[in-house]
């Protein structure tokens, strides 16, 4: 490990965070220090790209502004609303979370990262993101990009070349305890938009003074575990099956392979799956939405 000493990090974070100034309007969920919208964010950005996150969280919000509204609604109409944002048990979660915060937190959402990581989807990640960024706690938000500039910064390393543990400590290490909610979402940014998985743009970096990944003369590199098949995958025959219950109001088991395009035993597998997780019901030859 070589990581920068306090003086040299306290400067790259001021670096930082003027970097940032300029962007910190970028998203609509950036507005905002409500702690369900920016659940509803950090569940929406979960293994999707901001760009597409935009408009979902928008209606989304529209349609449930607060989580009242959320937990009051039927789980087919969250379904609905999440549209084709990807890995529908997310909506799910949130139904089943909002729900709990309603049941057994009077309608608030926890300000403490462990109540919130004892609500349904609530991991580690979000349960941090949320305590940061809503209530300005410092504590180490570790999503993907978080995780490979702690990793090139403190170092000199690719996330898998180095503990979770050890992330989290350096990352901690980071955190300026007054800017906690500013720090969290500009790590992020920069993350997508410089500090690259493959080609980090290095010579804009406002962490480089503090780089030990750069002053090692390391590049970057693909990650070391091959991305998922989408084509043909039971993912894919997931999403499709979703998409024609939420156009009609039940859709024929039988019919499904055929309207789905693939084979009926991929069909099979994915509607047990939705079913499983609450998604869908089949009942009576016919499946719908939950």
């Amino acid at each position: 490990m070589s990581d920068p000493e306090p003086s040299r990090r306290r400067e790259a974070a001021e670096a930082l965070l003027a970097w940032y100034r300029p962007l910190r309007r970028r998203y609509p969920w950036r507005g905002t220090r409500d702690p369900y919208a920016v659940w509803v964010s950090e569940v929406m950005l979960q293994q999707t790209q901001a760009a597409r996150v935009v408009a979902p969280f928008e209606a989304f919000i529209a349609r449930f502004p607060d989580v009242a509204a959320l937990a009051a609604s039927r789980r087919s109409d969250v379904v609905r609303a999440w549209g084709r944002l990807g890995y529908p048990r997310r909506a799910v979660s949130l139904h089943r979370a909002a729900r709990v915060v309603v049941d057994e937190h009077g309608g608030r959402m926890p300000r403490d990262v462990a109540t919130l990581r004892t609500l349904p989807g609530v991991g580690p990640y979000t349960a941090n993101a949320i305590a940061a960024i809503a209530y300005g706690r410092a504590v180490p938000s570790l999503e993907t990009n978080v995780r490979r500039i702690t990793a090139r910064t403190s170092f000199a390393a690719e996330p898998d070349e180095v503990s979770v543990a050890e992330l989290a400590t350096a990352a901690q290490a980071w955190i300026p305890a007054r800017r906690v909610a500013a720090w969290t979402q500009a790590l992020m940014d920069l993350g997508r938009d410089v500090c690259r998985p493959l080609r980090p743009a290095c010579d804009v970096c406002p962490l480089a003074s503090a780089c030990a990944f750069r002053e090692a003369g390391r590049v970057g590199r693909r990650s070391s575990r091959p991305p998922p098949r989408f084509e043909g995958s039971v993912r894919q025959a997931r999403g499709r099956i979703l998409a024609e219950a939420r156009e009609a109001r039940s859709v024929p088991v039988d019919d499904l392979a055929a309207r789905i395009g693939v084979p009926p035993a991929r069909a099979d597998e994915a509607l047990a799956g939705l079913a499983r997780d609450g998604l869908v019901v089949v009942a009576r030859g016919r499946v719908r939405l939950a």
